[in-house]
């Protein structure tokens, strides 16, 4: 559960009747604590300086008000929808270096659709790391779902062309790719998973309906690096930010957002498939400093059609 990732900002402004600069400084020092970038948290706090006097407001409470408002502005802009395919199978490619939760995010989309009505195939294309290979047949034993997979060290292509193939065989809705997620600044990983959206785009008529990029929330800044590397290399479609609980101060999503301008979709909340979140800006905010309970909840949001 998240516990109020920005609630250190909150206690900066809550309850001061007055404002000054050396609270306007607080507040972009607390900002940069919950994982903002410095560039965000300095704008941020201007623009929030430049509302202030527009506006006439002078308490903590009112200018507390008024960066919960553009916070959630600045995040509605980067809420977007899973896409679609125009013809099924919708192929998601999913990424991420090692460590990530990236398997564990596959299964967790997986059992979303799987639950609505979809029939879905895992493509075991991370052939660099049996335990890889092994842990989403896991997965797709516990969920139901068929895995192509191919010996430990072939060709990822191979396994995504099979997958593609028996996608349509099956007429499944949605196709999962796993891939290698070795350090993100090794050249070779990048040119995979380019191969990866050749094959696809040759064998399904069209680029992967998502990339989806797969961060871990605790690991801050970083996050950022990997993000804009994938981005450069294969164009992210969207992010899902795995591990956001407790532990996580989530400011890196405004990050992401407002450097990159990549989506954020899915937040992954837990370790159960069913901890799965598509991300809802409002609701993001809230959580943000005070009610976390309005982001982890149940997801009742149904998962795009399928044509």
């Amino acid at each position: 559960m998240l516990k109020g990732i920005f609630r250190r900002v909150g206690n900066v402004l809550r309850g001061r009747a007055t404002i000054d600069d050396d609270v306007l400084d607080e507040v972009e020092e607390a900002l940069i604590q919950a994982d903002v970038s410095v560039k965000v948290a300095v704008d941020l706090v201007e623009e929030l300086r430049r509302e202030g006097e527009r506006q006439h407001l002078t308490s903590g409470d009112e200018l507390l008000a008024r960066l919960q408002a553009m916070l959630a502005a600045k995040l509605q802009a980067a809420q977007a929808p899973l896409n679609t395919g125009s013809s099924a199978p919708t192929v998601f490619l999913v990424i991420g270096v090692n460590g990530v939760g990236k398997t564990t995010s596959i299964a967790k989309i997986a059992h979303w659709y799987a639950t609505n009505g979809n029939k879905v195939i895992l493509a075991a294309a991370d052939t660099f790391r049996a335990a890889a290979i092994e842990q989403l047949e896991l997965w797709g034993q516990r969920l139901g779902c068929q895995v192509v997979r191919h010996q430990p060290g072939s060709d990822p292509g191979a396994v995504v062309f099979d997958a593609i193939q028996a996608a349509r065989g099956r007429r499944a809705n949605l196709l999962i790719i796993d891939t290698a997620g070795r350090l993100h600044t090794k050249h070779n990983l990048m040119e995979e998973l380019r191969k990866i959206r050749r094959v696809v785009e040759r064998e399904n008529g069209r680029g992967p309906d998502e990339t989806l990029l797969v961060l871990d929330a605790t690991t801050g800044q970083n996050a950022l690096v990997q993000a804009k590397t994938f981005h450069d290399a294969v164009q992210v479609t969207g992010v899902m930010m795995a591990k956001l609980d407790g532990t996580a101060k989530g400011g890196i999503l405004l990050n992401i957002h407002e450097e990159l301008g990549i989506p954020v979709k899915l937040l992954g909340v837990g370790e159960q498939p069913e901890n799965l979140e598509l991300f809802n800006a409002q609701s993001f905010v809230a959580g943000m400093f005070e009610e976390p309970e309005l982001i982890v909840r149940s997801t009742k949001a149904t998962p795009p059609a399928q044509s």
